[in-house]
């Protein structure tokens, strides 16, 4: 048995013990007026469990509500068997709160289930744990749990309380808790396999991505300044602009993984929407599970988004430029670092520019450049005819560095397809046409 399980067991049979305790209680069977907490000493095994109950902003009380919803996906009968060795004969026990599931018929936990656990009838320990709920908890600005809302004029507290979905696998199983991509959540986690020495950036843009990476390295400790920490945001905006293929994305994803810090790019194709304050609602769900997340955000072609305000003639231009001062402040609040991507400067406002720390200019590569990446581009198990001058080849086509690898990828593919034993200048010269017809050029 994984380590993780036996953990998991401890804190079941913790939460049975509380529980067990809270209905001893309220039935009269102890003289006790207060439940005690048990022990509970997990074993150190690095899982995402051990980490959130070692924790020190997350007290014991919130512990429990994690527990709380956390155990119907481990046991779906836990609450229902516990109240069944007190009420044999069956029949509801409202004063523990609780809903049927629309999939299964055991009892799914709401607030007035921890309410019950935890406090009783304790009038101002119940109002201690729905403010935990409402807005106090860690966990709850986190996204690991969430309070269900609920109906109008119905209580607040008979709201489920949700474990985030991501994260059910992350704590039974130990796995590191990934976020779907879809309507629910329009953004996409993206990595690379490159690394720095693959990037070929010149002097003035990489000085500036080493600008980036001081900021992401020893911000935190400037932060640990009251004076500091009272006049500066916590976060650091920037705006990556060239053509297409200049190492834009490559970027972000290297910084990424530089400091072991998730990238999501988001989809705006998902976000963007003609409906009057769907774009909104579409970036809130992007930015609230983020910004405990210490992720970097990756707004490629932000054009769509983050574009030029238009003048307001009608409705629907006041509502786009209300659209826009909720990203001006969201962005100013988020407290990692955003990167913007677009083709052209001055596409973006001039709103959204005012508030980068700083620009990043991704230009063509020139001569030196291109011929650094046509021989960062050559494969290991496949040798390149002598013939081919690479030299010659960074002179006379102006590609960038996705459009070299392009050429290069459909140049080895021809060679493997041939059975040869040499990437030929014909074939890199079909790649290059190829690659040259997307923006309607041709080889001279």
């Amino acid at each position: 048995m994984k380590t993780n399980y036996s953990n998991i067991i401890t804190s079941v049979n913790f939460l049975a013990n509380l529980l067990q305790q809270r209905l001893d209680i309220f039935f009269g069977k102890t003289e006790s007026a207060a439940i005690s907490f048990p022990s509970l000493s997990l074993n150190n095994d690095s899982s995402l469990l051990c980490q959130l109950f070692e924790r020190k902003d997350v007290t014991a009380e919130e512990k429990v509500i994690f527990l709380i919803t956390l155990v119907p996906h481990i046991q779906p009968n836990f609450y229902d068997n516990i109240i069944q060795q007190y009420l044999p004969q069956g029949g509801d026990f409202a004063e523990i709160g609780g809903v049927k599931g629309s999939s299964q018929r055991s009892m799914l936990p709401t607030g007035e289930t921890a309410q019950f656990i935890l406090a009783g009838n304790s009038i101002e320990k119940r109002l201690e744990i729905q403010q935990i709920l409402l807005n106090k908890s860690c966990l709850i600005k986190e996204g690991i749990i969430q309070l269900e809302k609920v109906k109008d004029g119905e209580p607040l507290m008979s709201g489920k309380i949700i474990l985030s979905e991501e994260y059910i696998t992350a704590f039974i199983n130990s796995t590191d808790a990934e976020i779907k991509f879809g309507p629910d959540f329009p953004a996409k986690k993206i990595t690379t396999q490159m690394q720095w020495e693959d990037a070929v950036l010149n002097n003035t843009t990489s000085s500036q991505i080493n600008d980036i990476m001081i900021w992401m390295e020893h911000n935190a400790k400037l932060l640990e300044d009251e004076v500091m920490k009272r006049k500066i945001k916590p976060g650091y905006r920037v705006l990556f602009y060239g053509p297409s293929g200049t190492g834009k994305t490559l970027t972000a994803t290297l910084l990424g993984n530089h400091f072991n810090r998730d990238v999501y790019r988001i989809d705006l194709s998902q976000v963007v929407s003609k409906y009057i304050g769907e774009t909104e609602k579409n970036l809130e769900k992007v930015f609230s599970k983020a910004e405990h997340k210490n992720w970097i955000l990756f707004f490629d072609e932000a054009d769509a988004l983050f574009g030029k305000r238009t003048s307001v003639q009608n409705s629907h231009d006041r509502y786009a430029n209300q659209e826009v001062s909720y990203l001006l402040q969201r962005i100013e609040d988020y407290p990692g670092l955003l990167i913007l991507a677009s083709n052209f400067k001055n596409n973006i406002d001039s709103a959204f520019v005012r508030r980068f720390h700083t620009t990043v200019y991704f230009p063509m590569p020139d001569n030196k450049e291109r011929l650094l990446l046509w021989e960062k581009s050559l494969p290991v198990n496949i040798k390149i005819d002598p013939e081919v001058e690479l030299a010659d080849l960074a002179n006379k086509y102006e590609l960038t560095g996705a459009g070299i690898l392009n050429v290069m990828h459909y140049a080895m593919l021809k060679t493997i397809a041939a059975n040869d034993d040499f990437i030929r200048q014909k074939s890199i010269t079909e790649g290059i046409k190829r690659e040259l017809r997307k923006t309607e050029r041709t080889i001279a």
